[in-house]
């Protein structure tokens, strides 16, 4: 397992990953955004963007760097710092197949992503990350699986993932939606020859929406490794969004409500890697001061006050404008 490369390092903040959805595309739903990119959102700013992000957060210890076909040109932004860092040779790279990007580089396009889980577009865009990342892509994720995905049952596309993880790649899968507590435990039951086909699952578990940790627990026992995306509800546990309850915690602690959110997440025992979706390196290193964050019983049983049923959540999420 590529996470294995974790275990070793040692520094407090390996575990928390940076997530580059933000910053990979002109047009994100994170509440803020228009204020954290460029005013002119060109493909070498946002190139110029993600490698300081890269800069900053190797230099301060993160070790997991995420990105998918659908998050714009992440995948390229990300391929053009690793082969001007040959050198960097301790980290883990994981992508994720299933959405194509439409938006054209366009804010106000119709529609930004198109999902399809079919063994298509997983050779098509299994081709396309390895023209990119080559052997450097460590992980390749299912995007967003739901529990009527199709990627749950389609035994041909099974053996294909079979045959990437013979060849050492490490195969995970995401999750979204109200259901995600289903989809685990459904993913968590396909196996080839007797053997898991899943050794990661990365999925939205924050302050506000808890419903999916039972079975990330379930998952993290089975020997998965757990990622976490999402840990700001994005940025509806970051400055100036945060709950009142929220930013009281963060008060006491003298740091930002958003270390106190990805600290609630690294304090989880199923919890491999939580991901930053930082957009400035400012954001990065707020977020980055999660690892020193240190919460007793009654902020936990604040923090804990704050969970919303799991339909509301993604409803609400459902209707973030794209920025």
């Amino acid at each position: 397992m590529p996470f294995a490369r974790l275990a070793s390092a040692t520094t407090p903040t390996c575990h928390i990953g940076l997530g580059l959805a933000a910053v990979g595309r002109p047009g994100y739903i994170n509440l803020g955004r228009e204020a954290d990119l460029p005013a002119v959102r060109s493909v070498d700013a946002l190139r110029e963007r993600t490698h300081e992000l890269l800069d900053a957060a190797y230099a301060q210890g993160v070790r997991y760097f995420d990105v998918a076909r659908s998050y714009g040109r992440s995948e390229e932004f990300l391929a053009d710092w690793l082969n001007n860092r040959p050198d960097i040779d301790d980290i883990v790279i994981g992508s994720k197949w299933g959405y194509t990007y439409t938006a054209g580089w366009r804010i106000d396009a119709e529609a930004h992503e198109v999902k399809d889980h079919s063994l298509a577009t997983y050779e098509r865009q299994r081709a396309e990350t390895a023209q990119l990342l080559g052997d450097r892509l460590d992980l390749y994720q299912i995007h967003s699986v739901t529990p009527d995905s199709p990627a749950l049952t389609d035994k041909e596309l099974h053996a294909k993932l079979a045959e990437a993880a013979a060849g050492g790649l490490s195969i995970g899968f995401s999750t979204s939606g109200p259901g995600q507590a289903d989809a685990i435990r459904a993913a968590l039951a396909v196996t080839i020859d007797g053997e898991p086909l899943f050794r990661t699952v990365q999925a939205t578990y924050n302050a506000l929406e808890t419903s999916a940790a039972p079975a990330l627990a379930e998952a993290h026992d089975a020997g998965l490794t757990v990622i976490v995306k999402e840990a700001m509800a994005n940025g509806r546990l970051a400055e100036p969004h945060a709950p009142d309850a929220l930013k009281a915690v963060a008060a006491e602690t003298s740091l930002g409500p958003d270390a106190v959110a990805l600290a609630l997440v690294l304090r989880q025992p199923w919890a491999g890697v939580a991901l930053s979706g930082a957009a400035t390196a400012n954001q990065l290193t707020s977020n980055l001061h999660a690892a020193v964050v240190d919460l007793d019983d009654d902020q936990l049983a604040r923090l804990g006050a704050l969970a919303e049923q799991p339909g509301a959540y993604w409803e609400r999420r459902g209707q973030l404008p794209w920025h």
